[in-house]
């Protein structure tokens, strides 16, 4: 951790440059870039336009980019391949395994319909059966997926697979992913994340949360562009999940053009079908080289705080938030109501964008807030003095 780069990390232009033209909160939607990834995508077009890929380093690079993803999640850089976006990912293992008529699939209600669509296509396609668990309010208002609820629909006999997001895209509830992980590997049953809204943001750690599948797009909290993510596969599952796309560099001799072996890579490169984007991977890479360097405990800390005071301003105009904040139920997502008004959530949400220069997001009938470390304290303050009061 550097508390020296998180410090000039906040209210910097330099780094980025979207501090100059918005205060922007909207990272759970889609990210600004920062100046290090637009440079590192910059240098990419340069080149190519100057050389093609002569005299570039761009796979080795990319190769870099499996380690740093790697030490992002405690994974082995092995179990990491380069996928387009998140839908991807959980395709690969919803079409990937093998499906026999009676595997019982549980996830939630309240999913992004990334992480739906593809289990409805094993259900269709394999004879799976699907189980989503409810979303509830509880005793403070708060809205969230109890635990137990998700355990007890697990715990049934048949339960092949377990498919959550980290963190729900509309309520910002983080779930407990350690001890659902332990529940069920103790179980022999499988766990896949779509982290698209924790990784960035939020420490994870693969193996002490015993996740065997990960996905997630780069363009949220990772602060890298669309179109550039990735995808982890617990080693020891790798023989058993079929790649979603066959194509030439899924094979061990991929560059040996005239000689044709099917014999798929050993590790996760057997699920990348085809050539990458380049351009946007390196811009990933660049985005979590900065992330590690302030450190993730250190980003997760400051937007804890900046979600604590966005809070109790709510609070104190009358708003009533939805988003779960006790314990480590918290993320960096806020969302929140105006009770009795909900009508006028499109209106505060143009508002906000067109008079003030601030976005946030609707989702669900719901206004959502979702700042990053860089964000300051006066950006929320402003946000506030925005609201209309309750």
């Amino acid at each position: 951790m550097s508390d020296s780069l998180l410090e000039q990390a906040v209210g910097n232009a330099d780094w980025f440059p979207v501090l100059r033209h918005w205060r922007f909160l909207n990272h759970a939607g889609v990210c600004p870039l920062p100046r290090c990834v637009g440079d590192a995508m910059r240098r990419f077009i340069a080149e190519a336009e100057n050389g093609s890929y002569l005299d570039t380093q761009w796979h080795a690079d990319l190769e870099s980019l499996r380690t740093e993803a790697a030490g992002l999640i405690n994974a082995h850089r092995d179990e990491i391949a380069f996928i387009k976006n998140t839908s991807e990912g959980l395709a690969t293992v919803a079409r990937g395994l093998a499906w026999n008529p009676g595997d019982r699939i549980v996830t939630t209600g309240v999913e992004y319909p990334a992480n739906i669509y593809p289990w409805m296509d094993a259900c269709r396609h394999g004879g799976a059966e699907l189980q989503m668990v409810a979303e509830e309010t509880d005793a403070d208002g708060r809205r969230r997926v109890p635990l137990d609820k998700i355990l007890d629909a697990a715990g049934k006999p048949g339960t092949r697979l377990v498919s959550l997001s980290h963190v729900e895209f509309a309520s910002g509830q983080r779930h407990d992913l350690a001890t659902l992980g332990a529940f069920c590997r103790k179980r022999g049953i499988l766990l896949s994340v779509d982290g698209i809204q924790s990784l960035g943001v939020l420490p994870v750690d693969v193996q002490a949360m015993n996740i065997d599948f990960l996905s997630a797009d780069g363009h949220k909290w990772l602060l890298g562009t669309e179109g550039a993510g990735i995808f982890y596969c617990r080693r020891e599952l790798l023989p058993q999940l079929r790649p979603l796309v066959i194509g030439w560099l899924n094979v061990v001799d991929a560059l040996d053009f005239g000689h044709y072996d099917y014999t798929l890579k050993p590790d996760a490169g057997r699920f990348e079908g085809g050539s990458h984007n380049i351009a946007g991977l390196l811009g990933l890479r660049a985005a979590i080289q900065m992330l590690r360097a302030v450190g993730i405990d250190a980003v997760a800390g400051r937007v804890k705080q900046l979600g604590d005071r966005l809070v109790a301003g709510l609070a104190a105009k009358g708003y009533r938030v939805l988003s779960p904040r006790d314990g480590d139920a918290w993320s960096g997502i806020v969302s929140f109501i105006a009770p009795g008004h909900e009508a006028d959530h499109a209106a505060i949400f143009q508002s906000l964008r067109k008079e003030h220069k601030t976005e946030i997001a609707l989702r669900e009938g719901r206004l959502r807030v979702s700042p990053h470390f860089y964000n300051t304290d006066w950006q929320i303050d402003d946000l506030l003095a925005a609201l209309p009061p309750m």
